[in-house]
């Protein structure tokens, strides 16, 4: 007779579950005294502070190769983007196109500016809200008779 497996029964199969290191505990543990850390120096001390591309004191190589051009990270506006092709696909039984509109149908997330992209074609007449729009994308629009709306970015 098999005995019926519960809670208070139930055990992980023998060698599977290896139990973990524990450190400083003692000489006898393998792992004593400086706990696997070597003897001095600044690695055995506690929250050694090697910073990332720390190189020991030599001149890290970020610093040492050259930067050149410009860069406008801190000025840059990153837009998500929306093709027309998904637009055309989502908002088939829809005249109006919102920003709202795109959240709800989850092609665009958060408050980041929407952009609208040229992929793709549209055959119906769609009035259509973003904060910008790619030369193909405004011209595809109007072409299908409909209208590209721009919408200014909140502050």
């Amino acid at each position: 007779m098999s005995q019926s497996i519960t809670l208070s029964n139930i055990a992980p199969k023998h060698g599977s579950r290896k139990r973990g290191i524990r450190r400083g505990l003692g000489d006898g543990s393998g792992l004593g005294k400086t706990a696997g850390r070597g003897q001095k120096g600044q690695t055995s001390r506690s929250g050694d502070g090697k910073m990332v591309g720390f190189e020991g004191g030599q001149n890290p190589l970020l610093r040492r190769i050259p930067k050149r051009g410009f860069r406008n990270t801190a000025y840059r506006t990153e837009f998500q983007v929306v093709s027309l092709d998904s637009i055309a696909r989502v908002f088939k039984n829809q005249a109006e196109v919102s920003l709202e509109a795109l959240r709800v149908h989850g092609l665009v997330k958060g408050r980041a500016p929407v952009k609208v992209l040229g992929d793709g074609t549209l055959d119906k007449a769609l009035k259509v809200q973003a904060h910008a729009f790619s030369k193909s994308a405004a011209e595809k629009i109007q072409k299908a008779g409909g209208s590209a709306e721009v919408v200014a970015k909140a502050a």
